[in-house]
């Protein structure tokens, strides 16, 4: 479970999340949702532990990422938008790099390989340099990658960036299969579409401010996510 509570940061004196709250239980799927530079990836990277706050809290499965980093670190897998992967590395040898850290054993790490690489079709280019890869295939490779350690909560910033449909759609039933077995996925997208049909919950953040908050049938009422997103925007 996920729980932010009343969070707030500044840059330069300018509040840009301000007093936001929300909270994502395990088995819900919560969509998150703003214009650029709404305040989204500034969220995630507070969530993560990236950047600091100066007021407010996030708990991860109740213990605070401020006062116990590395344990909620180790529950928790996160993929921002660009994902920076070390391209001297082919991709077999990464995937066993985070697995490494994350001490997770050779039977289980190679079952998550084999069951994730074949879903997104790279099983058969695991062997070459990362340098070779396509935009595409480094972001399938950093899906992968984040659950290779069975994290209990996903953070996925904007992740259908990139992929092909075919991709975009392996990785939604991974995100619901992921739900349905206990855990919690919190993710930023611009693609309203793909939110309204998988998401249980939804967030749309305005100038730092939470605007819309709650079930996605309880948000759009009966209009359509991509309405309320607008009306939100334009008019406050």
């Amino acid at each position: 479970m996920l729980n932010i509570i009343n969070l707030s940061k500044s840059y330069k004196n300018k509040k840009v999340i301000d007093n936001i709250s929300m909270k994502i239980e395990d088995g819900e799927l919560f969509g998150f949702i703003g214009h650029n530079g709404a305040g989204k990836t500034t969220t995630i990277k507070s969530i993560v532990g990236i950047h600091d706050f100066e007021a407010g809290e996030i708990l991860i499965n109740s213990k605070s990422i401020k006062e116990n980093p590395i344990e909620c670190k180790k529950e928790m897998a996160y993929i921002p938008d660009n994902p920076d992967l070390y391209e001297s590395l082919t991709g077999i040898g990464y995937l066993n790099f985070i697995a490494d850290i994350f001490k997770v054993n050779k039977a289980y790490r190679e079952e998550k390989i084999k069951y994730y690489s074949e879903k997104f079709y790279i099983d058969k280019v695991l062997g070459d340099l990362i340098s070779s890869y396509s935009h595409g295939m480094k972001q399938k490779l950093a899906i992968i990658s984040a659950l290779i350690h069975n994290p209990k909560i996903l953070i996925l910033d904007e992740p259908f960036v990139g992929l092909d449909p075919q991709a975009a759609f392996t990785l939604k039933e991974i995100m619901r299969e992921f739900c349905n077995n206990g855990g919690c996925i919190f993710f930023s997208t611009h693609v309203l579409e793909v939110a309204e049909k998988i998401c249980d919950k939804v967030g749309i953040i305005k100038e730092g401010k939470l605007v819309a908050y709650g079930g996605i049938d309880e948000v759009r009422g009966d209009k359509s996510l991509e309405n309320i997103f607008m009306e939100m925007i334009e008019n406050g």
